[in-house]
């Protein structure tokens, strides 16, 4: 009896098991990804909102995340508000001095035409929860019911569409501000309320009523995608908008679908998937008015970075952040249009492309900065970015050198904190390595007695940053002063490959006036025809031993009109 009940229980909670594990809907396992958003490689992205009064943050951190700075103390975004809007002024208070008095929808979405996108991203709602749509789910949190009294998803939508793009929305999952769960705030309530009352029928309000092409989803990297429903929720706005539509891989964890978004790095290597890399022209998505020139990247740089990542497979969503009035700042609009220009000369070579066997060819680049006039530190947190905006953001590495001078005769901790990971020398002695997790070191240090110092660093992907500290019992933990010495190292490409209708393109970032080489295993055929995009003009070229030499002697300078990057179409050259 004992024996039948035990088997009886077995098979019961078997079966409770096989129906508890829900199989995802075949409009997810089985999508195939629409072509259209492969072949567009370029879009624009928006950052518009209540963080765009204020449009101020640290020089390397995201404006848009202004209110989070607020609650969370950061003591720099409270001082400047209350310096600015007073000492009673509340985050909320935004809502009625956001006017976007200059705001128009067709002169946007023409800039957007002249800049080569081919879709437009929207922030429809951004992590403080302001809608810039009516939104019945964000009840006088939203632009149509406070002072613009405009619904920008609509105006846009329809400006953009008229011009021919695809119209995206950006969407996140989480809010800082709602009553039923205020992300990264309530950490130990239940986020199932807040998904069934608000999350889900919001995102479907925003659907329906703008179909949107694309959906770029967000801040859900604090649950799982079971969490959000977002299997139930993508398969309704497939289901909704039908096969243009597509949506990206932040979903929460275990999602594994949709478009991948690096955000402010150097670029991916991936065919299997669509991906395009998202980032803005300076380091904020936002509006930072805090930002150097510096902190934006030049034309030629944005040409460049967009080229790679094609010919890396993928695509680039370019971000503008509007003023608060609603105009898009010139720097940024030249940046959209010299882009654009660039594109009608060159974009048989982008659009509808695909990656070739081999991605770019590239240099090692070693720059030395010779050891200043000056005492510095090496406490630097360059967030999503890198030191400056002509390298890279992933794959960099520097080495700092110098002499340091104890002002006491005992013993000092030297500390060293890095993201990715750093090694100290001292005195040729290595004496901290952050991969062994060994992040100090206490060493015996004799007074007024010059050390050599060296400290290599390196940077993989994602956030970086380094701080290199010491302390003894008689002086406080301090950053290292002193007069560094500094080397620099990185790879560059100086030649992308894309493949279009049978041809191959090899987009130059400089033109020689002698000859350019490019390095093919496969031996092109004796009729094959280059012809330089520019002038349309057909090149001399000879090939021998795996390296094809186009002669360029014949291009004069008034025949460059593409500035910062150059297209040769090998015409059939992958045709058998």
């Amino acid at each position: 009896m004992k024996s039948k009940s035990l088997v009886l229980i077995i098979a019961l909670l078997f079966s409770l098991s096989c129906f508890s594990q829900v199989e995802r809907p075949k409009s997810i396992t089985e999508r195939v990804y629409p072509k259209w958003f492969s072949d567009a490689k370029l879009g624009i992205f928006i950052h518009f909102g209540l963080y765009s009064v204020p449009s101020w943050s640290a020089p390397e951190q995201y404006a848009e995340w202004f209110y989070k700075g607020l609650i969370s103390g950061d003591s720099a975004r409270i001082n400047f508000q209350k310096r600015v809007f007073g000492e009673n002024f509340k985050y909320e208070d935004y809502k009625n001095i956001f006017k976007a008095e200059l705001f128009d929808a067709n002169e946007w979405a023409n800039l957007f035409k002249r800049s080569g996108a081919k879709y437009v991203l929207f922030t429809s709602k951004h992590h403080d929860g302001y809608a810039m749509w009516n939104s019945a789910y964000s009840k006088e949190w939203n632009s149509y019911e406070t002072a613009p009294k405009r619904d920008f998803c609509q105006e846009l939508t329809d400006a953009v569409r008229a011009k021919g793009l695809e119209m995206g929305l950006y969407y996140s999952l989480t809010e800082w501000t709602n009553p039923l769960y205020r992300w990264t705030i309530d950490t130990n309530i239940s986020i199932e309320n807040y998904v069934r009352q608000h999350m889900h029928p919001q995102f479907k309000e925003l659907v329906t009523k703008f179909r949107p092409s694309i959906i770029f989803s967000d801040g859900d990297w604090d649950h799982s995608a079971k969490a959000f429903g977002s299997d139930e929720l993508v398969d309704w706005y497939y289901k909704t908008v039908g096969e243009k539509a597509i949506v990206n891989d932040r979903w929460g964890g275990g999602f594994n679908h949709g478009f991948i978004t690096p955000e402010y790095s150097a670029g991916i290597i991936e065919t299997s998937r669509p991906w395009a890399e998202c980032r803005g022209i300076g380091r904020s998505f936002g509006l930072n008015r805090n930002e150097s020139i510096e902190s934006y990247k030049s034309s030629e740089e944005i040409i460049r970075h967009f080229v790679k990542l094609v010919a890396g497979g993928g695509g680039l969503t370019l971000n503008v952040g509007p003023s608060a009035d609603g105009k898009i700042p010139l720097l940024q609009q030249e940046r959209l249009l010299d882009l654009g220009n660039w594109l009608k000369i060159n974009g048989e070579a982008i659009y509808g492309s695909k990656p070739f066997t081999k991605q770019y060819e590239q240099w090692d680049v070693n720059r030395v900065d010779k050891e200043r006039d000056f005492e510095s530190t090496i406490d630097f947190d360059w967030v999503r970015n890198s030191p400056s905006v002509d390298i890279p953001e992933d794959n960099f590495s520097i080495i700092w050198t110098s002499r340091i001078k104890p002002s006491y005769d005992e013993e000092y901790t030297i500390t060293c904190k890095a993201d990715d990971y750093a090694k100290v020398y001292l005195d040729n002695r290595l004496i901290i390595d952050t991969r062994d997790k060994t992040n100090s070191k206490n060493i015996k240090l004799k007074k007024d007695k010059d050390y050599n110092i060296e400290v290599k660093y390196f940077e993989t992907t994602h956030n970086a940053s380094i701080r290199l500290s010491w302390k003894s019992l008689s002086q406080k933990e301090e950053p290292i002063k002193t007069i560094w010495g500094e080397e620099t190292f990185w790879k560059q490409p100086f030649l992308c490959y894309t493949t279009n209708n049978g041809n191959l393109y090899a987009i130059v970032y400089e033109i020689s006036d002698r000859e350019i080489t490019l390095n093919l295993d496969k031996a092109p055929k004796k009729d094959m025809k280059i012809i330089f995009l520019d002038n349309h003009k057909a090149m001399p070229w000879e090939y021998q031993k795996g390296k094809l030499k186009i002669n360029t002697s014949s291009i004069h300078p008034r025949d460059l009109k593409s500035h910062s990057a150059y297209t040769f179409r090998l015409e059939n050259y992958l045709r058998e």
